[in-house]
């Protein structure tokens, strides 16, 4: 049954049946259990070209990933001593944000890019909570790179670049396609959920938190974080 409700979309009223094992092994059928998925909309108020707003060029990019980040690493071993000097913080998923199956990078960022990171995730589901939207994480699919990841990566990522701002342990990437749920009741359309993204990463720009590049192939914002 589809019912409309002024200014939230459709409501999906589903119905799960429910049995149970009676003593002589016959399933009983008990009532319906009902939840409601709403199909919500939320306002933002981010307008105008995605490539526009956040078109900062690798150069910037790299001038602060030398300038905040660590030195390119070339294995594992490193990347553990130097988490044991707490040079970089290991990332993982958390409340605010879910961290994809990491291909060409590992889950680790310098301390002022995570603390970039997580206020990223935090405004993005403090800020949709607040307009009544639920529970929704962010998606993170790169980190930090080794120089071998970047080799392979090379081979058919044409924006890989090989001196790369990953590498520094500054620069992460968010995809914009996709977006993890963690709440049953609302559902929100991914274009609404990149334009919610949007505007957080357009402010924190402003601020001068951070430098951004929207990639359209990879479906993603590269992000680094600048030394405030």
């Amino acid at each position: 049954m589809v019912k409309k409700s002024r200014g939230i979309g459709p409501i999906l009223v589903l119905l799960l049946s429910i049995t149970a094992v009676t003593g002589c092994g016959k399933p009983e059928k008990t009532a319906p259990a009902y939840y409601i998925q709403v199909e919500k909309k939320i306002r933002t108020d981010f307008k105008g070209s995605f490539r526009r707003n956040f078109n900062d060029l690798n150069d910037a990019h790299m001038q602060e990933a030398v300038a905040v980040g660590i030195k390119p690493v070339g294995s594992s071993e490193e990347l553990e001593r130097l988490q044991a000097a707490g040079k970089i913080e290991k990332v993982g998923t958390c409340e605010y944000y879910k961290v994809d199956s990491l291909t060409h990078s590992h889950p680790y960022l310098v301390p002022e890019a995570k603390g970039l990171l997580d206020t990223i995730g935090r405004m993005f589901n403090d800020s949709l909570r607040s307009r009544g939207g639920g529970n929704y994480r962010i998606i993170v699919t790169s980190l930090l790179r080794l120089r071998n990841d970047i080799k392979r990566l090379r081979r058919y990522n044409v924006n890989a670049v090989e001196n790369s701002a990953h590498s520094y342990g500054t620069t992460f990437d968010i995809t914009y396609r996709r977006y993890d749920r963690t709440d049953r009741q609302y559902v929100i359309s991914d274009r609404q959920l990149r334009l919610l993204l949007s505007e957080i990463l357009r402010n924190l720009k402003k601020q001068g938190a951070c430098y951004v590049k929207y990639e359209m192939k990879q479906g993603c914002y590269h992000i680094t974080v600048r030394d405030r």
